[in-house]
C-alpha cells in the first residue's frame, strides 16, 4: 500500500503530517511526503525516518519577508504553489493508492486535481476548524478580501467566501487542470475540501458541531512524537530554580520583535518568574545579561512544556495542542489566522488567558499572566490534559488504510 502526503506551511503544517506518515509506516504502508525544503524540516523528517520529496520554495523566507496580512505577491506565490502540486506531487503520487493533502487552498485544490487525474483516493485535512464551512461561525477573511461586518448570516458569508476563493484562484486552477486534460471546476474551495474533510484536532480542545453542510471526520490531533533530549544548557537552567515561563511565537512573525521580547521578559519578571525565550522565526532575544533568562532555538516542546510554569505563545494549532497535552497553563497572544480561535478555546476551557490583540504591553501581559499562574488555572490545565487524545494520527492512519483495503 503506497500513500503520498502533501503539505505546505510552517512547522505546524509539517509535523502533524509527519506524525501521520510515521503511523502509516508502522502499519505497513509505503509513504512519500511532499513538503517544503526548509533545512529544519529536512532534518526533522530525517530524524523521524520519513522520506521527503522537496516541494515548492522554502517557507521561512516567504513568511519572514511578507508583511502580516498583506496580499502583495499572493497571486504569484499561489500560482507557484499550485504548479508544484501538478508537477512534483503528481510525480510522487504515481502508483499510490491515496493522496492526503493539507495547506493553503491553492495547494489542496491542486492536490485534489492530481488525485482526480490519477484516479486515486483523496483526503483533505484541516488542523483547525476555522476554515471549514459551518453555519455556527463566520469564515475567516482572506488576504486583501475583508468580509462585510454588517452581514450576520453565516451561510451567506460562507457563500461569499466561496465566490472570493473562485475570484482569487479559479482561473489559475482551471488553467492547470486544462493542461492535465481535466474539466474546469466552478467552486475551488468546496472542490478542495470535499464534502467529507478530516479535522485533525482534538474534540475537547476544538469541538466540531456537525451540520448538514459538511460530514467532518474528526480524528484527534496528529502528533509526531519528539524524543530529542533537551540541550544541556537548557536542562541546567531548568534545574537551577523554580519552573520558568516560556515565551515564543514559533514561525509566526511579530511586529517589533525586540519590543515584544522586552515586554514579555519584564512581564514575566514582574510575576517573580524566570524566562525561557524561544527565538523562533521572529528572532526574539534577550534584553540584558540577567541570569534569570535563557534564549533557545529549536527544541523539544513536548519535553520542555512539562517543566514550565506557563507558556506564552501565538496560538497556533500545534503549540496550543502541545501545551494543553503537557498540562501547562497558557497565555495566547494571537497574531492572526486561526490564532484568535485557539486563544478563545484556551480561555473558555479555563486553562489559561487570551490576550486582547496581537501587541502586548507589560501591563496587559502581566494581567494575563496573573490569570495563567494561579493554582486554579494550573489544576484545570492538569485536568484537561488528561482528557486530550494522543492517538489521533493512529486513528487517521487506520481509517485511511481500511478505506484503501
Amino acid at each position: 500500500m503506497r500513500v503520498v502526503l502533501s503539505t505546505y506551511g510552517s512547522r505546524g503544517s509539517v509535523e502533524p503530517i509527519a506524525g501521520l506518515a510515521v503511523r502509516l509506516r508502522e502499519l505497513g504502508a509505503e509513504v512519500r511526503m511532499c513538503a517544503p525544503p526548509d533545512e529544519e524540516f529536512v532534518e526533522r523528517l530525517a530524524e523521524a525516518g520519513v522520506p521527503l520529496v522537496p516541494t515548492g520554495r522554502p517557507v521561512r523566507p516567504l513568511v519572514t519577508s511578507v508583511t502580516p496580512g498583506s496580499a502583495v505577491g499572493l497571486a504569484q506565490r499561489a500560482a507557484e504553489l499550485m504548479a508544484a502540486q501538478f508537477d512534483t506531487v503528481a510525480s510522487a503520487a504515481e502508483g499510490c493508492g491515496a493522496l492526503v493533502a493539507t495547506g493553503p487552498l491553492p495547494a489542496t485544490a491542486g492536490a485534489r486535481s492530481v488525485a482526480e487525474k490519477l484516479g486515486i483516493r483523496y483526503v483533505h485535512v484541516s488542523h483547525q476548524p476555522v476554515s471549514l464551512p459551518s453555519p455556527y461561525r463566520r469564515p475567516p477573511a482572506r488576504r486583501g478580501q475583508p468580509l462585510p461586518q454588517d452581514v450576520t448570516d453565516n451561510r451567506a458569508l460562507w457563500d461569499l467566501d466561496a465566490r472570493i476563493a473562485n475570484s482569487m484562484f479559479g482561473e489559475m486552477l482551471n488553467t492547470q487542470r486544462a493542461s492535465f486534460g481535466l474539466p474546469p471546476v466552478d467552486n475551488v474551495r468546496d472542490y478542495a475540501f470535499t464534502d467529507r474533510p478530516w479535522l485533525a484536532a482534538d474534540p475537547v480542545l476544538a469541538p466540531w458541531q456537525q451540520s448538514a453542510d459538511l460530514d467532518v471526520v474528526q480524528t484527534g490531533t496528529w502528533t509526531l512524537t519528539d524524543e530529542r533530549p533537551l540541550p544541556a544548557e537548557l536542562v541546567t537552567f531548568l534545574d537551577a530554580g523554580a519552573p520558568p515561563v516560556y515565551v515564543g511565537f514559533g514561525s509566526t512573525p511579530v511586529s517589533a520583535p525586540k519590543d515584544v521580547a522586552r515586554v514579555a521578559i519584564e512581564a514575566i519578571r514582574a510575576q517573580g518568574h524566570r524566562a525561557v525565550v524561544g527565538r523562533g522565526w521572529a528572532d526574539l532575544g534577550l534584553i540584558d545579561g540577567g541570569d534569570d533568562c535563557l534564549v533557545v532555538g529549536e527544541v523539544n516542546h513536548q519535553a520542555l512544556f512539562r517543566r514550565v510554569a506557563a507558556v506564552v505563545h501565538h496560538g497556533s494549532a500545534g503549540t496550543t495542542a502541545t501545551a494543553t497535552r503537557a498540562g501547562a497553563p497558557q497565555v495566547v497572544v494571537p497574531q492572526g489566522a486561526d490564532q484568535p480561535y485557539w486563544a478563545g478555546r484556551v480561555a473558555g476551557l479555563g486553562i489559561g488567558a487570551a490576550h486582547d490583540g496581537p501587541i502586548p504591553t507589560v501591563e496587559s501581559l502581566s494581567a494575563a499572566l496573573v490569570t495563567a499562574l494561579t493554582p486554579d488555572t494550573r489544576a484545570r490545565a492538569t485536568a484537561v490534559a488528561g482528557t486530550i487524545r494522543t492517538d489521533g494520527a493512529t486513528v487517521a492512519a487506520k481509517l485511511l488504510l481500511d478505506a484503501l483495503s
